[in-house]
């Protein structure tokens, strides 16, 4: 009877265990005529990116801890968006020679992706060229978008494939692409009419006055929601800013530390501050608004990871070096070489259109201060085997001030030491070594000028 009754209270506690939770997905597949190395996955928030790597006879296999939604792929200069589904496997399968024909979805949940192909022919066919899309006039356009809309709603209704719960979220998807493409069609209309002046009546927009922007399933779900709800922290920052002595940075900041829902406020948080940390000229402000409004362990832990870095490379502080970079002569030159002047650095590339961008305002600038104390010097962050490029277009463009290439591009001590996260990037350091900002104006703008005179350059 003992037995029995042991029976029982065992089977009754195996019974009732919880259930695991797998968070992960099991993905592969097998790329024929694989040319690439990695296959890249990336949020469209840019919370999530993972780098799969590709084995020699074209397979790949990962184990990905991501969240449910749609999720772009790229392959070389390929790309699609795949649907992601917490706790189960699939696979892709693609010749690299004939991407869009090749293309295959098998495993636990190929039905949805299979759905997100068709339907993007669909959707292709249905707007045809863009250009003659949004250069229709607003009762036109929004017409076409709209039948755009009901076309494929009908096509997910009838779907019997794909899981309810998918096509429910994939309903309200649609509805969004419509309320995107009325928020986009004022820029796109004026570009493509080539009218700059152009502004949307004042009804026009009444349908996307009606978003609710703090669900969080519809934010993982749909990138369309993703969009409008940065357009509407974009415009509640604007609109702030008029009335605000504060940056710009800080002011957006706090407008995403507002928003109640927790999945939205964290996952913006951290798409901002992981590069927005690196250029504000408020350290402590910017990191105080983030670290009181996350609540997310993971991105709070790299964000102040990154603090902390930026903390060593605040005003004041000893300037990270850099040892024997090559300069243009084909000798080497070091931070300390340059020190009892101040400094100038300008961290670019030859690929950087940004940095190209610079280039003629720069140097007026080196021309203007030229024989003054103060130092130029342009760092590359261009590959070591992309030297003679470097060299070309230093030759081609009369670059002047010192012009050094880094040692190890992306990876150099340098930049890792400044959090160097985008190009181009200007810091000033003054004639004893120590950095007066590590986010200087940029030549293009008056404030160096500003800068410069308040130092008595």
């Amino acid at each position: 009877m003992k037995k029995i009754i042991y029976g029982i209270l065992i089977f009754s506690i195996l019974s009732c265990k919880k259930e695991e939770i797998k968070e992960y997905v099991l993905f592969s597949g097998n790329i024929k005529n694989s040319t690439a190395n990695d296959l890249i996955i990336m949020s469209s928030n840019s919370t999530f990116r993972d780098t799969i790597k590709i084995s020699a006879n074209g397979t790949f296999k990962d184990t990905l801890k991501i969240d449910n939604g749609t999720h772009l792929i790229s392959y070389g200069k390929l790309f699609t968006r795949i649907y992601f589904e917490q706790g189960t496997s699939f696979e892709v399968n693609f010749d690299a020679n004939n991407f869009r024909e090749t293309l295959t979805f098998l495993g636990e949940n190929p039905h949805e992706n299979n759905y997100l192909l068709q339907k993007q022919e669909k959707q292709s066919e249905l707007i045809g060229k863009r250009n003659d899309f949004y250069a229709l006039n607003e009762d036109e356009f929004k017409t076409k978008s709209k039948i755009i809309e009901e076309t494929l709603l009908r096509e997910i209704n009838k779907n019997k494939t794909v899981s309810e719960a998918f096509k429910e979220l994939e309903k309200k998807n649609i509805k969004y692409e419509h309320l995107n493409r009325l928020s986009s069609y004022e820029k796109s209309h004026a570009y493509t009419t080539k009218n700059p002046d152009f502004k949307v009546s004042s009804e026009f927009l009444q349908e996307i006055k009606d978003i609710n922007y703090f669900n969080g399933e519809d934010f993982l779900f749909s990138n369309n929601y993703k969009r409008l709800v940065d357009k509407y922290v974009e415009s509640k920052t604007k609109e702030l800013i008029e009335n605000n002595s504060e940056a710009e940075d800080i002011v957006k900041l706090k407008v995403i530390a507002e928003i109640p829902n927790e999945v939205i406020k964290n996952n913006l948080l951290y798409k901002e501050a992981k590069y927005g940390i690196t250029y504000t000229y408020d350290l402590e402000a910017y990191y105080t608004i983030f670290n009181n409004a996350s609540s997310n362990p993971i991105y709070k832990s790299e964000i102040t990871e990154n603090y902390k870095k930026l903390i060593k490379v605040a005003k004041g502080k000893p300037s990270p070096l850099f040892e024997n970079y090559e300069n243009y002569n084909g000798e080497t030159t070091s931070f300390n070489d340059l020190k009892g002047k101040y400094l100038y650095i300008d961290v670019w590339a030859t690929w950087c259109g940004p940095c190209k961008i610079e280039i003629p305002h720069l140097k007026k600038i080196e021309k203007l201060y030229h024989n003054k104390n103060i130092e130029f010097v342009s760092i590359s962050i261009d590959k070591q085997s992309d030297k003679l490029k470097w060299k070309k277009m230093v030759e081609k463009e009369q670059l002047g001030g010192v012009q050094l290439l880094a040692d190890k591009d992306w990876d150099s001590q340098f930049v890792k030491d400044y959090l160097i996260k985008g190009i181009p990037r200007f810091i000033l350091i003054d004639p004893q070594g120590n950095i007066i900002t590590a986010n200087a104006p940029r030549p293009s703008e008056n404030s160096l000028i500003d800068l410069f005179n308040e130092l008595a350059i």
